[in-house]
């Protein structure tokens, strides 16, 4: 059976009147109230005036098409030109999942953030059946290895532990994704893409402690919040040297647990001797270093890494003891670095704005 998403609450039993003053009010839903009427099973979302069905429904619970949301990955046809799109029912699903290379454009979208959970307890230096260790990039709880990747109302975890070391809820290798009202959960590691890669992230939860988020991509965090679970370091960028940008942080808060002492985290450390990180008009509360930057017990990283700030606010926006290495964006430089030149038209698009999935 293949079950489909709804928008607004249009059923089945909907009268013919009705169904006129809707098309009369929403001309753009016309196919969406046809559809409700001549099927119980359709459940329609809208992107500018027309409807996606869910090609696969994932449930916990056995009400829809799979129980893994990895059966249902395996499902979608290789080598898509269009989306496929899988709706994933509120549940724990405890499995490590890959979106092989083969399965270009797949669309996820889960039923509520933080009751849609995707989880595994890999660490770095844990032993696989042969006897060899999962390592850092093997140890994640999500794999992205195809293109055009995109995800809604997710969360991405791992429950190693605090203690467990590198252990990663994601690992981005796809060349271009996009994820919008997610969460991603770890310590250490906890969010990775690799060199040459492309990520949009909005509106979503990254948690951490050490070097959590990492890598040598391009992305571009919209209005995200970033929480330190201890001191740590938020970013530890490996960006390539001829590439043109690394991590935008726009608009976003950085927030840590309770317990977290005062200028204790750093929002980064070079991986790589190139990192570049900048962070826009962004609030930091008072666990942020003074200081700001770190450059990994290397002094030789200062002359190469291009650290950032323009307009941060709150307690932890020291801007007069930072490190002198470090820069402080002029508007004209903050210009750089907008949305439209680090990340515009090098990611996947979302669907429409204003959907409701019930």
């Amino acid at each position: 059976m293949i079950s489909t998403l709804k928008i607004k609450n249009y059923m089945p039993g909907i009268s013919m009147l009705c169904s006129i003053l809707l098309i009369a009010i929403y001309p753009t839903l016309i196919a969406c109230s046809k559809s409700a009427e001549t099927s119980d099973e359709t459940t329609p979302i809208e992107e500018e005036g027309k409807t996606i069905k869910a090609d696969a429904v994932v449930a916990a619970d056995g009400t829809g098409d799979f129980t893994s949301l990895q059966d249902a990955i395996n499902a979608a046809p290789n080598n898509r030109t269009e989306y496929y799109y899988i709706y994933i029912k509120k549940g724990t699903y405890k499995e490590v999942i890959t979106i092989p290379q083969t399965k270009d454009y797949i669309y996820l979208i889960g039923e509520e953030t933080a009751m849609t959970v995707l989880t595994y307890d890999n660490y770095a230096s844990r032993r696989k059946p042969d006897g060899s260790e999962y390592g850092t990039s093997g140890s994640a709880s999500f794999f992205v290895q195809g293109n055009h990747f995109v995800a809604e109302k997710i969360t991405f975890e791992n429950t190693a532990g605090i203690d467990a070391g590198q252990a990663l809820a994601i690992n981005i290798s796809g060349a271009r994704s996009s994820f919008r009202n997610c969460r991603f959960l770890g310590h250490q590691d906890t969010w990775y893409a690799g060199n040459g890669t492309y990520q949009y992230v909005k509106d979503s939860f990254i948690e951490g402690s050490v070097d959590f988020i990492f890598g040598g991509s391009t992305a571009f965090f919209d209005h995200c919040q970033l929480e330190s679970t201890r001191n740590g370091y938020i970013t530890a960028a490996s960006t390539p040297e001829d590439q043109t940008y690394g991590y935008v942080f726009h608009h976003c808060t950085l927030t840590a647990r309770p317990e977290i002492t005062s200028s204790s985290v750093y929002l980064g450390r070079p991986w790589r001797p190139n990192a570049k990180v900048i962070f826009i008009e962004c609030a930091m509360d008072k666990h942020i270093q003074q200081a700001g930057w770190h450059n990994w017990g290397k002094p030789d990283n200062e002359k190469t890494a291009f650290y950032a700030e323009y307009k941060s606010t709150g307690a932890g926006a020291s801007i007069d003891n930072r490190v002198s290495w470090s820069h402080q964006l002029t508007m004209e430089e903050a210009k750089r670095f907008t949305y439209e030149n680090v990340i515009g038209d090098q990611h996947p698009k979302f669907v429409m704005e204003k959907i409701q999935i019930n």
